[in-house]
């Protein structure tokens, strides 16, 4: 009888699984509307010594969105003084709803991606996922990945759409 040979095993193709970049457990969405007089101004006064007072320690190695919940109008220097507490505690800050906070969460990860690894290597970013991933998540992989990659695939390793392919230096 003759052995059955997994070539995909054996092909030395590298998969990347989108999946394992997010992090659901560890995201925090801060809403600025209960901060808001009358859901409406934010004083500054009121707001610095919230600011203070906080426990910021909650935020320790979580993804955190800041928003706004209401219609009004935040001005830019709130978002900087949040920025500034949340850093020394927060894995990542942005800006957003939830649906952006998923993909701040897959950008951080991407960004904090061991680059070199793949270097020369035959890459599939695997297609299926459970967790919807944003378009702007496989732009951002691809820019980072192309330059060192010999071949950038998408799919699953047993069937890919080529995406990108070194030329061949003659």
């Amino acid at each position: 009888m003759e052995e059955i040979v997994n070539r995909v095993a054996k092909s030395g193709i590298i998969t990347i699984d989108l999946d394992n970049f997010y992090d659901e457990i560890n995201q925090v969405a801060f809403d600025i509307k209960p901060l808001l007089f009358q859901e409406m101004i934010l004083k500054e006064k009121d707001f610095r010594s919230y600011l203070k007072e906080h426990d910021w320690e909650q935020y320790h190695d979580k993804h955190v969105s800041i928003y706004c919940s209401s219609d009004a109008l935040i001005p830019s220097w709130a978002y900087m003084l949040l920025a500034v507490h949340l850093q020394p505690y927060a894995k990542s800050i942005g800006y957003g709803d939830k649906r952006q906070l998923e993909k701040q969460i897959f950008l951080y990860a991407i960004e904090s991606l061991p680059i070199e690894e793949f270097r020369g290597a035959r890459v599939v970013v695997k297609g299926c996922s459970k967790t919807e991933v944003p378009p702007e998540v496989y732009i951002r992989l691809t820019q980072r990945l192309k330059p060192l990659v010999s071949n950038l695939m998408y799919g699953e390793p047993c069937s890919t759409v080529p995406v990108y392919k070194e030329p061949k230096i003659a």
